[in-house]
């Protein structure tokens, strides 16, 4: 089953890159290529659509049959007014029926495709590189995979639903005119390029307020997560009002863009309606002084009113999708903006690894991040065993978060080789490579589920010996014995339940139950209490036995125990060595110890 959801999830992420890189703006034909193998069951249900609609579309011409036979009289007119009344009940009886299947064919295609689409969204996000990730707010993507899909199945279904419900009025009605009075069809045609014209002069400025409209939206979302997360900092520091003025100044903006578009979509739709009024004042004039003549029956007027007005109702239906196509339409180069990016990880083709030694080998790496000239790291070289234990330690922006990033694969080298096991990374299948690598970040990241599931994440039927094991040797028994539900214990959002202690030992274990042969530790005690830190401290202790383990930290007394300690600064090496070797030759890490010692 998740091999055939995976599957779909490919397909419609390639369908939709495909249709893109093809037709670029042209965002109707990427729509259209979403149900590409689907149509046939749109036929389907626009089948069953006519079907439930016949009591609609023919009602003007069955009551101008009977009006004629009232009027006529004697057993023709009887037998029309019968006759007339019986096909409108059995319209009306097979109306449910009908409408039952037009819904279900119509409403599974176009959420199966909002769900995949979702599905697209999501699976691309998780290729797309870190990079990409910390240049674009979580808001604006939050923004694309809910409102914009949303947009998408709206205009779906409009285009499904209300396109079809007017073009099978005017369809329909044209005809039964063109058959009955031609002089009175050339009057109704006439509406078709008044609408055309009224579309042109409004459908430019519609899209470019649609267009902005739908970015301040992502904006907002993006400042009102941020908010969300800044709440403990801005109530502790009293600054609520400060922060209700920067997001009101915000929503106030949104709310002027939305206003821009609301009077546009209105005045178009006056305009609109106004002319078409007119219209139809001009056909009942014009219907009834044929009537008059002799040249039409009476019934016949009611007959033509009704046509026009229906005529007129479509014309005044399709030009008030106008805004609703345009933000849809909007909303699917929204969308294509995330999944025809290009910035993604490949690992198509490349090697996967069955195993991992651990060795590490850097020579005369660069680095410099995107739309950047600064290099971050300059010729950078180190060669590290199978099993050893390698501290980087330096003054912020000095290049330590960057080497763990190359390490991880997050990003690759912009010059240089950086060599796994004697491999080099840009030959290397990445998520082959992470499986036997973890990672211990600064700040821990737990998700909103049990304890047990925060330590087991991404592994299925894990024994609870096992997870008991990793609990022992991250030092969290004495916490998971105090939960009022031990490893059943709910963890609220981010661990808010959980001390910073508490969630980095959990974060320690999800480490230590994976097996990993690479450690990476992130400055993984650099928040907490010295209390803390020791237990945390001799937990990573067990943690790194046997296993190659790079560390950052600015508490240099964390890594007193390391193979070897490397300063960096400037993204060059200054120096490196032993604990005892760096202190005994009193250089910058002597230098950065004694300042640390004499402000404990």
């Amino acid at each position: 089953m998740e091999k055939r959801l995976e599957a779909n999830d490919m397909e419609m992420e390639q369908r939709f890159v495909k249709y893109y890189k093809k037709y670029g703006n042209n965002s109707t034909m990427v729509l259209l290529g979403f149900y590409r193998g689907q149509y046939h069951k749109f036929l389907i249900s626009a089948f069953f659509f006519l079907i439930k609609h016949m009591p609609s579309l023919l009602s003007s011409l069955l009551i101008a049959n009977v009006i004629n036979g009232a009027v006529a009289g004697g057993e023709a007119g009887r037998r029309s007014i019968l006759v007339s009344v019986a096909v409108w009940l059995f319209l009306l009886s097979i109306h449910l029926p009908a409408n039952w299947l037009h819904n279900k064919y119509k409403n599974r295609v176009i959420r199966r495709t909002e769900a995949g689409l979702r599905e697209a969204l999501v699976r691309k996000l998780q290729e797309l590189s870190i990079p990409y990730h910390t240049g674009v707010q979580s808001g604006r993507l939050q923004s694309k995979i809910i409102r914009d899909v949303e947009a998408v199945e709206t205009l779906s279904s409009q285009l499904f639903v209300n396109l079809l419900n007017i073009l099978l009025n005017l369809v329909i009605t044209l005809s039964i005119t063109a058959v009955k009075n031609r002089i009175i069809l050339l009057f109704f045609v006439l509406v078709a390029p008044v609408a055309s014209i009224i579309v042109m002069v409004f459908r430019r400025k519609i899209k470019g307020e649609n267009r902005a409209f739908r970015e301040e939206m992502e904006e907002t979302s993006a400042r009102v997560m941020e908010m969300v997360e800044m709440v403990p900092v801005t109530r502790a520091h009293a600054l609520e009002t400060v922060e209700e003025q920067r997001i009101r100044s915000q929503l106030v903006e949104t709310a002027e863009k939305g206003y821009r578009l609301d009077m546009i979509q209105s005045h178009f739709g006056a305009v609109s309606w106004c002319v078409f009024q007119m219209f139809q004042a001009f056909c009942l004039g014009f219907s009834g002084y044929m009537a008059l003549t002799g040249q039409i029956l009476i019934g016949d007027v009611a007959f033509y009113q009704s046509s026009f007005t229906t005529v007129v109702n479509q014309f005044s239906a399709l030009i008030n999708l106008l805004p609703i196509l345009t933000k849809g339409l909007e909303s699917v180069s929204s969308i294509g903006e995330v999944l025809a990016c290009e910035d993604v990880e490949r690992n198509e083709g490349k090697q996967e690894l069955e195993n991992l030694d651990g060795s590490y080998q850097f020579k005369n790496v660069k680095y410099s991040y995107p739309h950047s000239e600064q290099q971050v790291l300059k010729d950078f070289s180190l060669n590290v065993k199978a099993g050893e234990t390698i501290a980087f330690v330096g003054e912020s922006g000095s290049g330590k978060t960057t080497v763990l990033n190359l390490l991880i694969g997050f990003m690759t080298p912009n010059d240089g080789h950086l060599l796994i096991d004697g491999k080099d990374i840009n030959d290397i299948n990445l998520k082959s490579y992470r499986k036997f690598i973890s990672v211990v970040p600064q700040t821990p990241l737990l998700f909103t589920g049990t304890v047990r599931d925060n330590i087991i994440y991404g592994m299925e039927d894990v024994a609870d010996e096992l997870v008991w094991k990793a609990v022992e040797a991250a030092n969290l028994q004495s916490v998971v014995e105090k939960l009022p539900y031990g490893l059943d214990t709910m963890v609220e959002e981010h661990g808010g339940n959980l001390s910073g202690g508490q969630r980095q030992r959990i974060a320690i274990a999800r480490a230590i139950i994976r097996n990993p042969k690479v450690i990476i530790l992130d400055e993984a005690t650099s928040a907490l209490d010295v209390v803390s830190e020791k237990e945390i401290q001799d937990a990573l202790d067990h943690l790194i036995q046997g296993r190659t383990t790079f560390i950052v930290a600015h508490r240099l007394s964390t890594v007193r125990s390391a193979d070897r300690i490397v300063v960096l600064e400037n993204g060059k090496i200054r120096e490196s060595g032993s604990y005892p070797e760096l202190m005994k030759s009193k250089g910058a890490f002597y230098e950065m110890e004694q300042l640390q010692m004499a402000l404990r």
